[in-house]
């Protein structure tokens, strides 16, 4: 249960507290299309392109719309930080209801959007009908993903970061079975490929969703928010304040994650080989990332519960021991990556050229990594303090002003080719963590008046 602290090491105890379960979290939901991509890789080449690019069309939407509902944890915090735990209930019955109007514009956008889009990126038949199949599988788990974001975002939301631990830890082994059914065709079923990696995280959602629920009505930790215990009538004011919120948290993740997706589609035109390699790389760099991702969401409960309760020194000492943990803890990785680093590219593929492909760009990967160790507690930082309009723009501007543009023309006029655009990813990461280094500086400087006259 998220609490007030005393001193710094009881922050540090806490702080931890919440992380670790949020870490577990976020490695127990990657690994969803991680072993779906690893699977599909083993199956074939073809099966793993397939999945690469239709996870590029999927996993921008999907985690932009997500951040969007993930609006409910520092309204949530902020409730509970100053006392009106009578207004937690009603946020998370609202962002239910948004839940469900998302999946079904996502799944009615995917109807028309994704045929044409696949038919663009000019993959192999094969491929293709692994993309196709992929999405389609998806589409069926939408709204129980969804469903399960704003439960999550409930629970992280008062500090009771343990129990999504134990829900998104159950169903791990399942999500594994699920693949090796599917995607090999074991226990009698057919051989899937790619399409059998959706089908495995359709079922997977499911069972999340299934959890999340019985969680929030068994469990003694949520008993007394009564949750589903009325259905009050949708309500656009609510609509507006987690939008507010939301919306510009979504956009700015969804500049930032799509840029990684196009990229992945112009590596289509290098051939499968380099775009297996490039998916394998990317596809890692993503399981990274859930480091200092947790990191910000951790900061997110955290300084919003204090700035709630109008605690606005602890709101910074919290800030800052974050983003120094999150730089400590990728300079540890980045070492370990260093000894290790064919271990790695060797669980996407056993074809030679591929793996020594997925090396180069693991090069890149190192750098991401340590750059969004500083921006993603950032980030976690400023929407604590529901600072989220300036964080989309320096988003809108650095991957696609300053990223993709600079990507392109290495790609295109020099002769790092595909590595150009991964060149292209840093640049536009960097300028993004600059940015975002210069915003928080900006709240800092309002909050100091704000400690002064807490202090008064």
């Amino acid at each position: 249960m998220i609490k007030q602290t005393f001193s710094f090491t009881e922050k540090i105890s806490h702080f931890f507290r919440i992380l670790l379960p949020v870490f577990g979290a976020q490695i127990s939901l990657e690994a969803i299309p991680f072993f779906g991509t690893v699977m599909a890789g083993q199956a074939s080449p073809q099966d793993l392109v397939g999945v690469a690019v239709g996870s590029s069309l999927w996993v921008p939407v999907f985690v932009g719309l997500c951040a969007i509902l993930s609006s409910i944890i520092p309204l949530v915090a902020y409730h509970l930080g100053a006392g009106r735990n009578e207004e937690i209930t009603p946020t998370v019955m609202q962002g239910v209801y948004l839940a469900l109007l998302l999946s079904a514009g996502v799944i009615l956008l995917g109807y028309f959007a994704v045929p044409p889009a696949l038919k663009w990126t000019s993959l192999e038949p094969k491929a293709y009908d692994a993309a196709f199949g992929y999405l389609k599988a998806i589409a069926f788990g939408v709204p129980f993903l969804f469903l399960y974001t704003a439960l999550r975002s409930f629970m992280d939301g008062v500090g009771q970061t343990r129990q999504t631990l134990w829900v998104t830890l159950t169903v791990i082994p399942i999500n594994g079975f699920f693949n090796w059914v599917l995607i090999s065709g074991k226990l009698g079923f057919p051989a899937l490929g790619g399409s059998g990696a959706g089908w495995a995280a359709t079922l997977t959602y499911l069972c999340l969703f299934g959890f999340a629920v019985w969680m929030v009505r068994k469990r003694k930790a949520f008993q007394d928010y009564q949750v589903f215990s009325s259905w009050p009538k949708p309500s656009l004011a609510a609509f507006k304040e987690q939008l507010a919120i939301g919306l510009p948290i979504g956009f700015a993740i969804f500049c930032e994650v799509s840029i990684f997706c196009v990229v992945t589609f112009l590596m289509s035109g290098y051939g499968t080989t380099i775009t297996a390699a490039h998916q394998a790389a990317m596809n890692f760099s993503g399981l990274l990332y859930m480091v200092p991702l947790s990191i910000s969401m951790a900061l997110t409960i955290l300084v919003g519960y204090e700035n709630g309760a109008r605690r606005y020194l602890d709101a910074r000492h919290y800030g800052n021991l974050g983003i120094g943990i999150a730089v400590v803890i990728a300079l540890f990785f980045l070492a370990y990556l260093l000894i290790y680093n064919e271990q790695v590219a060797s669980l996407y593929s056993s074809d030679p050229i591929v793996k020594n492909l997925t090396l180069e760009f693991l090069v890149y990967a190192k750098f991401f990594f340590l750059v969004d160790a500083i921006a993603a507690p950032i980030q976690g930082v400023l929407r604590g303090y529901k600072d989220v309009r300036v964080t989309f723009l320096l988003a809108l501007f650095s991957y696609w002003v300053a990223g993709l543009p600079v990507g392109w023309f290495l790609a295109t006029y020099t002769d790092m080719g595909p590595f150009g655009y991964w060149f292209g990813l840093v640049s536009g990461l960097t300028a993004g963590m600059i940015g975002l280094m210069w915003r928080l500086w900006i709240i800092n400087k309002r909050q100091n008046q704000l400690i002064k006259k807490s202090m008064t």
